[in-house]
């Protein structure tokens, strides 16, 4: 409805209203009777009705009072409403006053003034809020679910409010749940507040209870984890209102109930980065990123676009993720002046020729193979990717005189069990081997695994479920350590602001995760029961994996940094003509065209022998136990 018609229509009822509430005020001071010696006050009833509903409509429209819809009216348009009426029966009064005392004219008693004015505001604030009771009551049925808000604080209301007065929801709110005592036994918006968070499941079930609505923005990230997992333990949908940093930035309208995601059970707050420190070292220069396809690089490159980089080098050896991220950055950051890379950082002179054509003041080194299994049945791969490859595109920095390098490195390289592990860790040792000669600033950023990315067991356990099951998990005690890819990938950045050169990084994952408990909660955040709708299988632990992983050796230590989520380790010495050594022999075995079984476990010896707490399954140790007097030979 425009503002005119509504204009119109409540003018129309105003001054019905009004005219009403006059006649019962001049009729009730008669006592409904009309003797002869009152036609003169009678005489002045058109004037006085006249007079009312001109500076009514005058001022409600000046006030803006038509401007309003009533029926999401709160205690600011009553006021103003209020405001209005008052000032109505004030300027009558004075016009009257003044007609009255300059001819004489409509006489009119005082009180009759201050009745009116009374009667008249009542009257129309109780058509309006009659209008809301009708729209809320009689239009808003108790159709869909029935929910419980956890929460009875100024979100907890806002919610029950758009519940019950939206209409077009399917849902209604039964009760809320707080943990403040004082508010158990009292209601909100009129629904009841039933307990705290412990008495969630027993409300649930007691209440019929369909949807769960956790209601408090403002609420740190660890709290909200934990009611969460409360919330687990019944068979009702949890959905969640958008934290207050959400809505903020921009991410999502306060009101905007949303779906729980893997990233709230982890329990972190969101991280903080020190913005001067990053664009005083992005800002205006060449980056470049490798692997800027994958997971971790596109997150990368999104997160670097907004610091206002001179060029952006996306480099990757799959067409089709780099073209994607192309698109992406492209139709967001028109303004960013971006270069698309094919090219493989295995091949020497390609990488050469990248360095020398763009001249790239940043790296960040994302490019890798880490898939566990797969790196187990092709260690020579392995080798030629996350050792040649890294030692291609640090060796290049170092002699194109980049500043600051970045290598993308995993707990994996601590005390490895696992083919990729070690060679990440061998990675690491080529890095501060070159800081110690090089005006390159290089560091590693170590973290675990991130939710969601390629390789990740979130996708796996997704798609498990999509086909009815079973979800695989490898050992009931298996823990890991979770972040979300944004959350990675900001502390990566914040890292490089730290770089001094030769440190590795170490960021703060939380608290390990068993993967048995998430496989369980991707299942019930997908609306189903764990081992009821799906079953949870497990197969076994697969070669290289451990139970636990570790950011951390114990001869690194760790110390903390400006930022209380990123912490560093104490380099440990290292033979470099060992390494330097050991990596020409790995090279040529990784390269030999015959005798691959037998050259994998020299692979395997060799690896070993340059990271002393790398230890391989008891068979592969077997069989390279009776290769050691050939392998003593070479």
């Amino acid at each position: 409805m425009s503002y005119r018609m509504r204009w119109c229509l409540l003018g129309v009822l105003d001054a019905f209203v009004v005219s009403t509430v006059i006649v019962l005020v001049y009729f009730n001071l008669l006592d409904f009777s009309v003797a002869e010696s009152d036609h003169e006050l009678l005489r002045s009833l058109p004037y006085v009705c006249g007079l009312y509903i001109l500076v009514t409509l005058v001022a409600f429209s000046a006030f803006g009072v038509y401007r309003k819809i009533w029926e999401y009216a709160s205690i600011g348009e009553f006021y103003l409403l209020f405001s209005a009426t008052t000032v109505v029966g004030a300027v009558v009064f004075a016009i009257n006053s003044i007609i009255s005392n300059l001819w004489a004219l409509y006489v009119v008693p005082r009180p009759i003034y201050l009745f009116i004015w009374v009667l008249a505001t009542i009257a129309l604030l109780g058509m309006r809020i009659g209008w809301r009771l009708l729209r809320t009551s009689l239009l808003k049925t108790n159709e869909g679910d029935r929910i419980l808000i956890v929460g009875a604080g100024s979100g907890g209301a806002l919610l029950a409010r758009e519940l019950k007065q939206v209409h077009h929801v399917k849902g209604h709110p039964v009760a809320f749940i707080d943990d403040d005592r004082s508010k158990h036994g009292l209601h909100v918006m009129g629904v009841p507040v039933v307990g705290d968070r412990h008495s969630i499941p027993a409300v649930v079930e007691k209440r019929n209870i369909q949807q769960i609505i956790i209601a408090m923005p403002s609420l740190h990230s660890e709290e909200i984890a934990k009611i969460i997992n409360i919330c687990r333990e019944t068979s009702a949908k949890v959905k969640t209102l958008p934290r207050i940093s959400d809505f903020l930035s921009d991410k999502a309208p306060i009101h905007q109930v949303r779906d729980i995601r893997l990233e709230d059970l982890l329990g972190r707050e969101p991280v903080k980065v020190d913005l001067a420190g990053i664009a005083e070292y992005l800002r205006g220069q060449v980056v470049l990123v490798t692997g800027a396809g994958g997971s971790i690089g596109s997150e990368l490159c999104r997160q670097i676009v907004k610091f206002a980089p001179a060029k952006l080098l996306l480099l990757g050896h799959g067409e089709n993720s780099i073209y994607e991220i192309e698109l992406e950055l492209r139709n967001n950051h028109p303004e960013i002046h971006l270069e698309t890379l094919i090219a493989d950082i295995q091949d020497r002179k390609r990488i050469e020729q990248v360095f020398q054509t763009f001249e790239p003041s940043v790296v960040f080194h994302a490019a890798a193979h880490k898939h566990v299994p797969l790196m187990e049945r092709n260690p020579a791969e392995a080798i030629k990717n996350n050792v040649l490859g890294t030692q291609n595109v640090a060796e290049c920095s170092h002699l194109f005189g980049v500043s600051k390098f970045v290598l993308i490195s995993s707990d994996k390289a601590v005390n490895p069990t696992s083919v990729m592990g070690v060679t990440k860790r061998v990675a690491e040792m080529i890095i501060q081997s070159l800081d110690r000669v090089s005006d390159t600033k290089f560091v590693a950023v170590r973290f675990g695994n991130v939710l969601g990315s390629r390789g990740s067991v979130i996708p796996i356990f997704q798609r498990q479920i999509r086909e009815g099951g079973p979800v695989t998990v490898t050992h009931p005690e298996m823990v890991r350590y979770f972040m979300t890819i944004p959350e990675a990938s900001q502390l990566v950045i914040q890292a490089g602001a730290f770089a001094e050169g030769g440190e590795i990084f170490i960021l703060d994952m939380g608290q390990p995760v068993k993967i048995v408990d998430l496989a369980r909660a991707v299942i019930q955040l997908s609306g189903l029961k764990p081992d009821v709708d799906i079953p949870v299988e497990f197969t076994g632990i697969r070669p290289g994996e451990k139970l636990f992983e570790e950011l951390l050796m114990n001869e690194e230590g760790l110390n903390p940094t400006r930022h209380d989520r990123i912490f560093y380790g104490n380099p440990v010495d290292f033979d470099v003509h060992n390494l330097h050594q050991r990596m020409e022999q790995l090279k040529e075995l990784s390269f030999a065209e015959n005798e691959q079984e037998r050259n994998d476990l020299y692979i395997r010896y060799y690896l070993g022998v340059l990271v002393p707490t790398y230890k391989c399954d008891a068979d592969k140790r077997v069989q390279i136990e009776r290769l050691i007097p050939e392998l003593m030979k070479l």
